[in-house]
This record gives C-alpha cells, sequence and structure tokens, in this order.
C-alpha cells in the first residue's frame, strides 16, 4: 500500500514537473528597451506556417455582380498553431506585387505641346501577372516574425489574384485593407478559394493591426486609416501619395512626378492593372475611361471634385491610428508636401504622431529601432514612453541615415518668418535680402525649356531665368518648414508655366555631386489659377497678377560661405508641360517676396552683395 501511494506520488510530481517545463518552453515575444526582440523559436523560416486566402470585400468595383475578394497571405510563427499562441500582426498591401507594364513607347502623355492644348492619344499596355502563391510579398517578413509578429500582404483591388478594379485612390482602394483589418478581427469572411465558400479564420490573431509600406504601398495605409477601421493601431507610412492632385499637379499646373515625365493618373492605372484579363475590359471602361478621362483635366490642371476624391486630407475624420510618418526632403517623386499635410492635420487632430525625414530621395524608412518602439507600444501594448519621445527625427546633412537628430516638432519651434526683397539685376545675379527695394522695377524673362534648371542657376547670366542672390552667409542658416513666394507677373501669352527654385551657390561642381546638392527647394503654378485652385482663367497679356504659394517642405542648414539663390523660370524640363520657347515673363519685384522660415528668426550676411 505504501509503495502503491509512493509510485502515484512520484507520477504526479513526474507530471507536474513535465507540466511546469512544457510551460516554461513555450515560446512568447520578449521585449527590451521598449522594443520587441528576436525570438529564437520564432527565427527559423523552416518553421514558418504560410498559406493565403481571399477576405470578400464590402464593394463590386469589376461588374460581375459580386462581392470583390482581396488575396491574402499570411506568414505566421509555428507556435500560434501548436501552442495556440495569438499575435499581433504587420499588413503591408500594395498593387505591385504581381508585375507592372512594361515601359513601352508611348505609356506617358507627350509633354510637347502649348498649354492648354490636348496632347496625342497615348498607348495602353497589357500587364503580365506573374507570381506565385501562397506567396504574394516577403517584404515585412524577415524584420518582424521573428520579433513575434504575424505577417500580413494583400494586393489591392485588380491587381495580382485579387478581383476587382484599380482605381488610383478610389474608395475601394481604403475599403480593401479594411475588409482584411475586419477579416483579422472576426468581422469579416475569409476564404480559400476566389469563388468558394470554404471559409478561413484568424483565430491566430490578437486583432491588433500596424501598416506600413513605401510609395503606394505607404499611401494605403492612410488609406485603412481614414476609415477609421476598429483594430488599425498604428501606421508607418513612407514616402506615401497624399492626395493624387498635389502628385499630378501644382498650384493648378499640370507637373508630372519627377523622373516620370508625361506620367498621368490614368498611366498609373495601366501600370498597376495586373488583375483577372477578363475583367479588364470592363475596368478600363468605367473607371479609365470614363471616371478618369472626364475628372483628371490636363487641359486646365484645375481642382475639382474628382481630385478631391482622391485626397486622402478630405477623409481624416475618422481617422485614430497613431502615425508615424517617413519622408526624404530631396523627393522630387512624391515630393515632401504629401507627409507635412496629413502629420500636421493628424497632430492637430490629438492623434499620437511622429515624423522622420532624411536628406536623400525617394524611400527610405525609419531605423528599425523607431518603428519598433511605434509597433511594440501600440500593437503589444508595451508600455515604453514612445508617446512622450521626440515627435520629429530629422538626418542632418552627411549623417547616416540611421542617426537622426531629435527635435521637439517640425517644422523647428524655433524658426520663425524672414522676409526677402529682390533686387534688379536677375538677368544675371540680382540681390537678394531684407532691405525694402526703393523703386518700380520689371525684369523679363523669355521661357525655353531647353534649358535645364540645373543648368539655369549654373550660367552667370541668361535670358532664360531671373536670379536673385543673398550676400555670402557669415553663419550657418537653418532653414525649417514651408518657404512662401509672393509674386506679381505679368505674361506675354494667356497661358504659362511658373517655376521657382531655391538653390545655394556656388554649385557644387564636384565630381559625384548630385543637382539636390544645391537645390533647397521648389515650387511650381499656374499664374491662371491667381485667384482659385478650382478656376483657372487665361491671363490677359501684359497685365499683372499677384499669385502666393508655398514651395515644398524642407529641414536644410545652408553652410556659412554660402549663398541662397532664388531662381524664376517658366517652362522645367524636368517637371512640366514643354510648350514652344518664346513665352515672356514680366517679375514686378517691388510685388515679390520670398518668406523664408529660419531658426532663430535671423540670418548673417556679409555686407557686399558681390556674388
Amino acid at each position: 500500500m505504501k509503495n502503491s501511494l509512493r509510485s502515484l506520488l512520484l507520477i504526479l510530481c513526474v507530471s507536474i514537473v513535465s507540466n511546469t517545463t512544457f510551460a516554461q518552453k513555450k515560446a512568447t515575444p520578449i521585449f527590451k528597451d521598449g522594443e520587441a526582440q528576436v525570438v529564437k523559436a520564432f527565427n527559423d523560416p523552416k518553421d514558418w506556417i504560410r498559406h493565403d486566402l481571399w477576405v470578400e470585400t464590402e464593394f463590386d468595383t469589376d461588374g460581375d455582380g459580386k462581392l470583390d475578394r482581396m488575396h491574402v497571405d499570411v506568414t505566421r510563427p509555428k507556435q500560434t498553431e501548436t501552442e495556440g499562441l495569438k499575435l499581433p500582426i504587420i499588413y503591408e498591401s500594395s498593387p505591385y506585387y504581381a508585375g507592372v507594364a512594361a515601359d513601352v513607347p508611348g505609356l506617358f502623355w507627350d509633354v510637347h505641346h502649348e498649354i492648354g492644348e490636348p496632347a496625342k492619344p497615348r498607348v495602353h499596355p497589357e500587364v503580365k501577372r506573374i507570381g506565385k502563391r501562397p506567396i504574394i510579398s516577403e517584404s515585412q517578413v524577415l524584420p518582424w516574425v521573428p520579433r513575434g509578429y504575424i505577417v500580413v500582404h494583400s494586393s489591392s483591388p485588380g491587381t495580382g489574384l485579387s478581383q476587382g478594379s484599380p482605381t488610383v485612390g478610389g474608395d475601394n482602394e481604403s475599403l480593401a485593407p479594411k475588409a482584411v483589418i475586419d477579416w483579422l478581427n472576426g468581422r469579416a469572411k475569409g476564404y480559400t478559394s476566389p469563388e468558394g465558400k470554404e471559409e478561413v479564420k484568424a483565430y491566430w490573431s490578437t486583432g491588433k493591426v500596424g501598416m506600413t509600406g513605401t510609395s503606394y504601398n505607404g499611401t494605403i495605409p492612410l488609406a485603412a486609416a481614414t476609415t477609421g477601421v476598429e483594430g488599425l493601431e498604428a501606421i508607418i507610412p513612407v514616402s506615401p501619395n497624399t492626395s493624387y492632385y498635389h502628385y499630378y499637379r501644382s498650384n493648378g499646373l499640370v507637373r508630372s512626378p519627377g523622373g516620370y515625365l508625361g506620367e498621368d493618373i490614368d498611366v498609373l492605372y495601366d501600370f498597376i492593372h495586373s488583375g483577372d484579363e477578363s475583367k479588364r475590359a470592363y475596368s478600363n471602361t468605367v473607371i479609365r475611361d470614363t471616371e478618369m478621362k472626364n475628372g483628371m483635366d490636363r487641359i486646365t490642371g484645375d481642382y475639382n471634385d474628382f481630385w478631391a476624391s482622391r485626397d486622402y486630407l478630405n477623409d481624416m475624420e475618422p481617422m485614430k491610428a497613431g502615425l508615424l510618418m517617413s519622408h526624404a526632403f530631396n523627393d522630387w517623386n512624391v515630393m515632401p508636401e504629401h507627409s507635412y499635410r496629413i502629420y500636421k492635420a493628424a497632430k492637430e487632430k490629438g492623434l499620437p504622431v511622429q515624423i522622420y525625414y532624411h536628406q536623400d530621395g525617394h524611400g527610405g524608412p525609419p531605423p528599425l529601432s523607431l518603428m519598433n518602439r511605434w509597433f511594440t507600444h501600440y500593437l503589444f501594448g508595451i508600455d515604453n514612453g514612445v508617446e512622450n519621445d521626440p515627435k520629429a527625427w530629422i538626418v542632418r546633412e552627411n549623417d547616416n541615415r540611421l542617426e537622426p537628430t531629435s527635435y521637439a516638432d517640425y517644422p523647428n519651434p524655433d524658426a520663425s518668418i524672414v522676409t526677402l526683397q529682390l533686387h534688379p539685376g536677375g538677368l544675371s545675379y540680382g540681390a537678394l535680402n531684407t532691405e525694402k527695394i526703393n523703386e518700380a522695377t520689371k525684369e523679363t524673362l523669355i521661357d525655353d525649356s531647353k534649358f535645364s534648371g540645373d543648368s539655369l542657376a549654373k550660367l552667370a547670366s541668361s535670358k532664360h531665368r531671373l536670379l536673385y542672390v543673398t550676400p555670402t552667409l557669415t553663419k550657418d542658416l537653418h532653414i525649417s518648414g514651408v518657404a512662401k513666394i509672393h509674386i506679381k507677373l505679368a505674361s506675354s501669352k494667356p497661358a504659362a508655366n511658373l517655376s521657382v527654385w531655391l538653390v545655394s551657390l556656388p554649385w557644387n561642381t564636384n565630381q559625384g555631386a548630385e543637382i539636390t546638392d544645391n537645390i533647397i527647394t521648389c515650387g511650381w503654378a499656374d499664374p491662371q489659377n491667381y485667384k482659385s485652385l478650382r478656376s483657372s482663367e487665361p491671363l490677359i497679356p501684359g497685365k499683372f497678377y499677384d499669385m502666393t504659394f508655398g514651395l515644398q517642405p524642407d529641414d536644410q542648414v545652408i553652410k556659412k560661405g554660402q549663398q541662397i539663390g532664388l531662381m524664376i523660370f517658366s517652362s522645367d524640363s524636368n517637371f512640366t508641360l514643354l510648350p514652344k520657347p518664346g513665352t515672356e515673363l514680366t517679375i514686378d519685384l517691388e510685388g515679390t517676396q520670398l518668406e523664408l522660415p529660419i531658426v532663430g528668426g535671423e540670418v548673417s550676411f556679409k555686407e557686399s552683395t558681390q556674388k
């Protein structure tokens, strides 16, 4: 009896020890210094579970009478299956995963024509879908799955194996990621096939979702956030396009994104339309050849309801996700105004916000540590104090992009406006300083797009631009915010391009130097829109008009020994329509000023204005 009792106790002890050991071996996320750490048990790709499915949306945009389904992939640690572990989600969506159109001649609009005249018809290529199931993308897997997240990707409507039509900023591109987030929270249905009825449930999800991505992939997190969907806790958009008007137009001017002269919203539609070939004819007719053709207006460049419906600033009322915005001050593709306008609005709404800017070109996420702290707090609920971190992180010139300098906010709270006045001599080098001009002076330039902006800035004199230059700086000058130009001008024709560059001089001609080494910021406008973005009117030749507009946001330190040059010209060979040479723009210097946001509110010049 005693032996039996002893044996029973021994068995119980062994069982307890075994269960305790098993419990101790269960893998869980680990946090250190407020960041999720790589967990060895999550770090072996051979152990990851990978599968795909289709999530049903609330819209039908391919005209087949059925709700569109989005193609979704999932990558998760095996413990979500073997141990019942539930984890939060890092989610990225894109129209690019299944390939894009070939860059064929005629894909872009021809920009060599007069302003206000239609361009020649362009080519509409067909996209051949690429990729194999179940993996849609690997883009977010390696950084996040080992740190205890589940990673989800989806193809946006009308691309890859997702149903529907691409609308390039239409409502379905906001509602599609919303549906995926709803599915991750048990509010929408997922299926094993695009047409079948066998359901898939996200039983491994905590329902907490963070989104990120770059460019178009960075636009979609903002689009999802503007729906106010429950479960989307935080987003990190990188170089996002937040308004298609601001991407393809500028203050009433038809303007291309840098590097893609002649692109417009219908070109991007053709570029990404990799969805079901049998459904493309319907989409082309309804979306591209009707809605876009009637709304995009390459003739006037005016803002209208079509563009307003593709401006996420107009949709921010429901947004409640925490926002860590990322962008570059020298991104001339998706320009820095896109991030700043949303950051500013989110901050005014009282949302948790941070912004990260670097000095390079398009793309470039924040350092992983910044992203990790953001997602760790909002998705895992770890109290790491991220909400009390500095709001702005700026990579200073020539610094490592992973080592930003922190500031209280952007623009720098210590910046204030200094107004600079133009003085005669702009065909060579007119003066630019704080002294009020004391006489009425007008100067004229002649448009010729054969001269690029950088070549004009380098010339000692030119009839094709006006250049006004400060004296040499005796102290470093820190610009932070949005510079504005108030300009009074007349045109010799009823329509003209207006381009404004702010540059640092002398021009850097060192081998390997980039144009952006000298460009501080730029802006473009259509003088016909001097009254309103929504209504342009032909200019009366010779009549002067007043116009005010902002240049692109910037945060840059101009070193002492440099000079700041304000260059005014007409057609910009990298961005605008390119009419025949000859249009004359006359600038009234007395009615033209530059407002610069300068940290400290002071500028120190040498007395001499000689360049």
